[in-house]
Parts: C-alpha cells; sequence; structure tokens
C-alpha cells in the first residue's frame, strides 16, 4: 500500500479519520467532487444523505479501480455537506459504512468535513473529492 495513515503522539487520535497520511507511490490522483449519481448519470437517493454519501465513497472506488487503484491507496477526502449541523453525522456516517462494506475497505482516512449553502446542483446533498498516490 503506498498510503500509511497515521495518528502522532501530541495531537486527538479520533475514531473516525486519522490526522494525517503518508504517500509513497509514484502516481498522484486527484479526483473531482464525486456526487450522488450513477454511471448513466442518473440521481441516486434523493432526499437522503446516507444514500448519497454512500454512491460518493462507491463513484470514488469506481474511479480509482479504472486508473489501477483503489480505495486503499486515497490519501485524503474532503466532503462538503449542504447545510451542515452535527445531527447529520450518524446519516453520513451510515452512507460511508454502507459503502466501505460494499468495497471491502476501511474507509478511515484523513478528511476536511465543510458545510455548503450548496453545491453544483439542486438535489445534491453531499460531495466527496479524493486525493490518492498509486504505485
Amino acid at each position: 500500500m503506498t498510503v500509511t495513515l497515521v495518528n502522532p503522539d501530541g495531537l486527538p487520535k479520533p475514531d473516525v479519520y486519522r490526522q494525517l497520511s503518508i504517500a509513497t507511490g509514484s502516481k498522484l490522483v486527484f479526483l473531482a467532487g464525486q456526487v450522488a449519481r450513477d454511471s448513466e448519470g442518473r440521481r441516486v437517493g434523493e432526499g437522503d444523505l446516507a444514500a448519497q454519501a454512500e454512491q460518493a465513497y462507491l463513484n470514488i472506488g469506481t474511479a480509482l479501480a479504472a486508473v489501477g487503484g483503489s480505495f486503499d491507496d486515497v490519501a485524503k477526502l474532503t466532503v462538503y455537506v449542504v447545510d451542515w449541523t452535527p445531527d447529520k453525522m450518524p446519516l453520513l456516517g451510515e452512507g460511508v459504512a454502507r459503502a466501505a462494506a460494499k468495497l471491502g475497505i476501511d474507509p478511515v482516512k484523513p478528511i476536511t468535513l465543510l458545510g455548503v449553502a450548496a453545491l453544483g446542483e439542486p438535489d445534491l446533498l453531499v460531495e466527496v473529492e479524493a486525493t490518492a498516490v498509486i504505485d
């Protein structure tokens, strides 16, 4: 694996993400923000944050597989959630967990979670972008 995840001494040690990643591969991959659209561009999970998060993570897995990588190669995630409030965390976590089970991966990565007013289309509730390093 080209990415090692670390919670260094001197920083908090959260369960749901890691503070940093050390990437050593030879190909740096920047994924555009992934949203709740299937391979045909159809909407997935309208009004359902968990379903939309699941689809975004599945799309990341699909994109990385297409270039010879996997979710294990992800060094950093940025998650944008419309009208974020802490009470949405269980729904976000549910969607991530369902995607992780389908992909057979550990979704714990360095992550930045940002609340936003809106995304590129009015039905979107979440967008996830990723940076990966592949050998």
